[in-house]
């Protein structure tokens, strides 16, 4: 086994998170999962959510939030929420069209992101990117993914979502190798080009590579298991894919 924890995104079982957060965060913990990433709250209060996270002996390993809550004003609230958490990895699941429509907009966006970083640094936090599957289409001669992480800084880190990739065509080996040590944070999925509902280790994604490069050269701090497809119930995929990932020693 290695030492790098890992995590369950909490999109994967959301409905049922809508209902009764404390009680997936239980079964969550005891499927075996050190910790959770979190796409949204459900209008809980910054500390009954640490209290969940600390009656199930979890972690909060990271946050997707919209970028809308990092910009002007709205990022000191937002830092004192995480901090409450104990979380320090905001990452943006996404951009708007008007942000990612042209080298220039992904220039300009890259911009925009180390400034956030900067803004994070004093704090002990981070933002970072995770990815789809359109970064991987040529635009411009270059890949969006090149464009936005060759010109960001250290402190956006680059959280590589393995399955999403492979349905843009893109393996995550090159990536994690062309960027050492930013990919703090890695989204474990499944892609098969077979199986539009494979669990993780049931599919087409290179699994002894990537837990090489990101035990090697990534830098990974936390694996994230992410499951968007269901063959059972959300939380019984959940239950299975962390098994899997056991099986591989991790």
């Amino acid at each position: 086994m290695t030492d790098i924890p890992v995590a369950l995104q909490l999109y994967s079982v959301r409905e049922d998170a809508a209902k009764d957060l404390a009680g997936v965060l239980k079964q969550v913990a005891g499927m075996g999962y050190d910790g959770v990433e979190f796409a949204g709250y459900y209008g809980h209060s910054a500390a009954d959510v640490r209290k969940m996270l600390d009656d199930n002996g979890l972690k909060c390993c990271g946050g997707h939030l919209g970028l809308d809550t990092l910009l002007g004003d709205a990022l000191n609230a937002t830092i004192e929420y995480q901090r409450t958490l104990g979380n320090i990895y905001l990452i943006v699941p996404g951009f708007a069209g008007s942000r990612t429509s042209s080298k220039a907009a992904w220039l300009e966006t890259a911009g925009t992101m180390n400034e956030i970083a900067a803004r994070l640094k004093p704090h002990g936090m981070f933002t970072g990117y995770h990815n789809h599957h359109t970064e991987f289409h040529q635009m411009d001669g270059e890949l969006p993914w090149d464009i936005f992480f060759g010109n960001t800084s250290r402190g956006v880190i680059m959280q590589f979502d393995t399955g999403n990739a492979l349905v843009g065509g893109a393996e995550a080996g090159p990536f994690l190798r062309r960027y050492p040590g930013r990919a703090i944070t890695v989204h474990l999925k499944e892609h098969s080009a077979t199986n539009d509902k494979a669990l993780i280790g049931e599919g087409d994604v290179n699994w002894p590579e990537i837990f090489s490069l990101c035990e090697g050269i990534g830098g990974t701090k936390w694996y994230i298991v992410e499951q968007e497809s269901y063959a059972y119930s959300p939380l019984e995929c959940a239950a299975r894919c962390r098994e899997k990932v056991k099986e591989m020693g991790r």
